[in-house]
């Protein structure tokens, strides 16, 4: 059977990150370790990391370096696991997640395994999400994985030379979001075997797109730039770049018809951000209004 490092990049969380580690102190599957890539510029987390979770720890204190993927990296290369798996600080997972995340690996062979996220009862949340299991393709790579619900060989990892650090949460780009995708279409590249299965979901804090506050709407905006990027970085045409850009605008309007102006807002930011990241550059009156 697989075994597993998981790789939690972390600033600015503690109890969220108790949450998680205690739920992967319930996990019924044990041949794995956590490295906490701390990046955090004091010693909050050093007391709860120093407690006995019935599983080797790490804590990587590395407060010169910012951004998730960035973490990541640091965290993946200090490992000589067979699958890295890539945890939020502040989401968490069913006793059974890393069994059944073995289980599927062996039995589909895969270089990565995606799953989705959900809601205590297995709804899906913050995001769309394919139904059925199924072989990772380009076309379908939006909706077939989340970046802490997806195992890496480490052999591949070392291919691709792991996350973009120039992508998501905290990194020194505009491009704040979708280094998940990225890499997954990278891994494509490569031919390598990437399966999604339905079945394999973690929990996180559900988002609140439709009445978002001020911050939920700034990260919008955010993580459509990402998005964006991505899509261009990849080779989609203009066609298919505006076609998600007008995804979001068409959301805005239609919450502006239901007099949802948080909600409104919301979608046109998103709807910005897209473009802006299409075109590869920030707005440069967008820029100076956030």
């Amino acid at each position: 059977m697989p075994q597993f490092s998981l790789v939690i990049s972390t600033k600015g969380r503690a109890s969220e990150l108790e949450t998680l580690l205690t739920s992967l102190k319930a996990q019924s599957f044990r041949d794995f370790d956590v490295l906490v890539v701390d990046q955090n510029p004091d010693q909050r987390l050093e007391a709860a990391l120093a407690r006995d979770w019935g599983f080797t720890l790490r804590r990587l204190h590395r407060p010169g370096d910012s951004g998730l993927s960035r973490g990541r990296n640091v965290g993946w290369r200090e490992s000589d696991a067979d699958f890295i798996l890539f945890p939020d600080d502040d989401c968490w997972y069913p006793p059974g997640f890393l069994a059944y995340a073995a289980q599927r690996l062996v039995e589909t062979d895969a270089d990565v395994l995606t799953g989705r996220a959900a809601d205590a009862r297995g709804r899906s949340i913050n995001g769309r999400f394919e139904t059925v299991a199924q072989r990772v393709r380009r076309e379908r790579v939006w909706t077939t994985q989340i970046e802490w619900v997806a195992v890496f060989r480490r052999s591949l990892l070392q291919i691709l030379d792991g996350y973009d650090p120039d992508l998501g949460v905290g990194c020194a780009t505009p491009w704040q979001a979708c280094e998940g995708q990225d890499i997954v279409l990278r891994a494509l590249k490569t031919g390598a075997a990437c399966w999604y299965d339905p079945d394999l979901y973690g929990h996180h804090p559900e988002l609140d797109t439709s009445h978002p506050d001020a911050a939920m709407i700034r990260k919008g905006r955010a993580y459509g730039r990402g998005m964006g990027y991505v899509l261009r970085q990849h080779g989609w045409g203009w066609g298919a770049r505006l076609y998600w850009v007008a995804r979001s605008a068409a959301r805005a309007a239609l919450n502006l018809l239901r007099r949802n102006l948080p909600g409104a807002r919301y979608a046109q930011q998103v709807a910005l951000g897209r473009l802006e990241g299409a075109l590869g550059r920030v707005i440069a009156h967008a820029k100076a209004a956030m």
